[in-house]
């Protein structure tokens, strides 16, 4: 006779005994922060594990305890020094590849080098390069946040969640904005309208774009390539043929595609580091009547000056989903609004492990 435990029970056994392994790749804050979160949502133990850097800057990784033929989930955090960042998570793929694990699932809420994931003159496509790097180390699945470009999934040969933001945002403009039904959703530049439309659908909210400021440098329009060639005759290919001149580009005048005079704009965007177009945006929109301006994104990285800068623009508030919203400008500490999504992901977490879809966060 056989005794079968209830299902809620089995779940509980399975995660707790049957081979889930939590990993906070680096010493990080943030990342510590997230990991015991998720840790605590799940009902697990940290895994042990020493990350530390050589005196001479390598990266050394020691795994304190068994991962044989258990599911290792690792959580990795982007800080400030990327390539430490990066070089942490690939040793530490592979520590527990060489030491048997059944699989290896790497939690990287910002994709690091997700911004070069297009051929830019006569450079690379760097996102592909770390793509097969983590494959090539071992990982075997990946979950991710709001990437750059939905086709960066495709550099990879392994399954790759990309999870979205966009509930946590939206939640955050319903509860948190008293008069947001007189908001606009603005996308600072046409490349974001999408993502701008997305939000202003699901809030039943109006749109506005703006057009005309100074291009991005990962725009479509700078790749190092001229078509047509910038000659009239080609009389080296043929004698006959001949190509028309190149048009030169010209910037058009900053306008702003839609009515923001006396509402609240909410700029909304996947990535908040350098925050010159953010500022141009909000001053524009400022001249334009908007009374309130919200800016909105997943990943808040502001490098560099940013928070200050923030600090002294139009920009009202400032909200990204991250677990990092204390940072230190000059000297003193910038606080902006920040939503830990360390409770969901641990949800998805659980999901996957019981062959679940968190529908509200998938694409």
């Amino acid at each position: 006779m056989f005794c079968v435990a209830p299902p809620e029970l089995e779940t509980k056994m399975n995660i707790t005994k049957g081979g889930l392994v939590l990993f906070s790749a680096n010493s990080n804050s943030s990342c510590m922060e997230l990991s015991k979160k998720i840790a605590e949502r799940l009902g697990v133990e940290m895994g042990k594990v020493q990350v530390y850097q050589e005196p001479n800057r390598e990266t050394r990784v020691q795994i304190q305890e068994s991962v044989r033929g258990k599911d290792v989930f690792i959580i990795q955090t982007v800080s400030k020094d990327v390539n430490t960042t990066i070089m942490e998570l690939l040793i530490m793929v592979y520590a527990c590849k060489t030491s048997c694990a059944k699989s290896i699932i790497g939690v990287i809420p910002y994709f690091p080098y997700s911004k070069q994931c297009k051929m830019r003159k006569r450079g690379s496509i760097v996102s592909k390069l770390l793509a097969s790097m983590m494959c090539k180390a071992g990982l075997t699945h990946l979950i991710t946040m709001d990437l750059h470009q939905k086709e960066i999934q495709g550099f990879f040969n392994i399954p790759v969640d990309n999870l979205r933001a966009s509930p946590f945002l939206l939640q955050y403009i319903q509860e948190e904005i008293p008069d947001y039904r007189n908001a606009v959703i603005v996308a600072k530049s046409p490349a974001s309208a999408k993502r701008a439309q997305s939000f202003a659908e699901r809030l039943r909210l109006g749109i506005a774009v703006i057009h005309g400021e100074a291009q991005d440098a990962e725009s479509d329009l700078v790749d190092g390539r001229h078509s047509p060639p910038m000659v009239r005759s080609v009389a080296a290919i043929h004698p006959s043929l001949e190509i028309p001149m190149l048009i030169p580009k010209e910037k058009p005048p900053i306008t702003v595609v839609g009515d923001v005079g006396g509402r609240i704009a909410i700029i909304v965007d996947d990535i908040i580091d350098d925050v010159d177009s953010f500022l141009a945006a909000a001053e524009t929109l400022k001249e334009r009547g908007a009374y309130k301006i919200f800016v909105m994104a997943t990943h808040g990285l502001l490098s560099s000056d940013a928070p200050r800068l923030i600090e002294e623009s139009a920009i009202d508030e400032d909200l990204h989903v991250s677990d990092r919203n204390h940072l230190a400008v000059g000297g003193e500490e910038f606080e902006s609004q920040a939503v830990s999504p360390g409770g969901q992901l641990a949800d998805v977490y659980q999901g996957w492990w019981n062959g679940e879809l968190q529908k509200s966060l998938s694409p």
